[in-house]
């Protein structure tokens, strides 16, 4: 028997309608803001990521799989690399979801010169090759938005602000919530804040992983996210970036906390908060969940204003964030919320004998043609166990026709409940049951 790869999952029952459940709250949620639905490929240029979240993070490094047809690995491995590949056969199974966003308004050109900024929001599968364990899949969902073409810091705010509503439209206390925020800074002042970090890592070289001191060549910066604790006790006497802003930055992170302060949202500014990802500028923040610290960030994001250059575009500024599914849905369990629901209720149309079933055909497909969620039986069980079957879909009306029914072009309208049974007449049969499931 064939079992689902490692770190996967089925999504089934009340696992599925919790990820629509999430889809249809970021709908309602983003839709007050004017952002719209975009779906980009599964599968990209390797250089689109590449290009965007920065070939010295993990997750490009170690992290992203690669896609080759049976052909190309042929040549791949008879090579020994993948060097001799056009860019066009050199794909990815998509990471996360800004850098194909960002591509794709590059290529559509979704802000033309002078155009208005664009927003988009998607929720769909991402795929990234870390080891599995609670929360964190190989193939995981998330949801985000994305901001094309917005300066302005009141839209590093409302993104921020857009993301707390989410959380709390889910069922998330907002008590339970911690966010952070911190600034970059830009291609202005972070330079030289850059080489400040490398070279304080190179001073603490014995004190430091091997991997925090790798990371002082290629991005210095990330050794802020290290997991070893010592790395992480040295860092913490690092230069931090917000003592080391441009005039022109600073005032912009003023203004974003004078705007989150404005509309009452609180935060906690996090000087050595950088994110994972290296296309990231000025703001950045992230969400915990505190009662279960096992838990950790179940969101995020930031500015990205040189992102669109970096995908071959012209410089556009761009802020968003991302939600894991898998991570909120820990948080939503631990506080009790049942995001999938239960299974949905339906009608159960039931037939008293074999010949009743072309009755019983009809009267389905009546329903249904109606909006009605309806169930039948296709198996010739007898009418004990077809009652049997409408209790386990739930069903909270049975629609049962017999022979005198069918006699009097008549239908019995039974409730699961209660018990009580009404004839109706055949032809106002959707009408009758619309009304008492109302």
């Amino acid at each position: 028997m064939a079992n689902k790869a490692e770190g996967t999952e089925d999504l089934f029952g009340a696992r599925m309608r919790a990820w629509e459940r999430m889809q249809a709250v970021a709908r309602q949620t983003f839709a007050p803001y004017g952002f719209a639905a975009i779906e980009t490929p599964a599968m990209e240029q390797v250089s689109t990521f590449v290009h965007g979240i920065g070939e010295s993070t993990d997750v490009v490094r170690k992290e992203m799989f690669r896609v080759f047809s049976g052909a190309l690995l042929d040549r791949v491995f008879a090579a020994g690399s993948d060097a001799g590949l056009k860019p066009k056969q050199r794909l990815a199974m998509r990471p996360e979801g800004t850098a194909g966003v960002v591509r794709a308004a590059v290529e559509n050109n979704f802000v033309p010169q002078g155009g208005a900024p664009v927003k988009l929001w998607y929720a769909e599968p991402m795929f990234r090759g870390e080891r599995p364990q609670k929360g964190r899949l190989r193939q995981f969902h998330q949801v985000g938005v994305e901001w094309l073409g917005a300066p302005d810091p009141a839209a590093d705010a409302e993104c921020i602000i857009i993301l707390m509503d989410f959380y709390r439209a889910l069922g998330i206390d907002p008590a339970h919530l911690h966010l952070a925020i911190n600034s970059m800074g830009d291609a202005a002042c972070r330079p030289a804040y850059r080489e400040k970090v490398r070279q304080f890592i190179l001073d603490h070289a014995d004190e430091m992983c091997e991997e925090c001191r790798e990371r002082a060549e290629i991005n210095p910066l990330r050794a802020f996210d290290c997991k070893n604790d010592h790395c992480r006790e040295v860092m913490a006497a690092a230069p931090l970036a917000h003592e080391n802003l441009c005039e022109e930055c600073a005032t912009h992170y003023e203004q974003v906390k004078r705007y989150l302060d404005e509309a009452g949202i609180a935060y906690e500014e996090d000087p050595t908060l950088v994110r994972g990802l290296d296309y990231y500028t000025r703001t950045v923040f992230e969400v915990d969940y505190t009662p279960d610290p096992a838990i950790g960030a179940i969101g995020g994001g930031g500015r990205y204003d040189g992102l669109m250059e970096l995908e071959g575009g012209k410089p556009t500024p761009g802020i968003g964030f991302a939600v894991g599914f898998e991570r909120v849905m820990l948080a939503l369990e631990a506080e009790g919320v049942n995001l999938g629901g239960e299974e949905p209720s339906c009608v159960y149309v039931a037939g008293t004998e074999a010949e009743m079933r072309p009755a019983v055909f009809s009267a389905t497909l009546a329903l249904r043609r109606a909006g009605i969620r309806t169930e039948a039986d296709y198996q010739g069980r007898s009418l004990k166990a077809q009652f049997k079957q409408a209790d386990k879909h739930n069903a909270s009306l049975c629609v049962v026709i017999g022979p005198d029914e069918v006699a009097a072009h008549t239908a019995t309208i039974r409730d699961m409940g209660t018990h009580e049974q009404v004839s109706v007449p055949m032809d106002e049969l959707a009408a009758r049951v619309a009304e008492r499931l109302a």
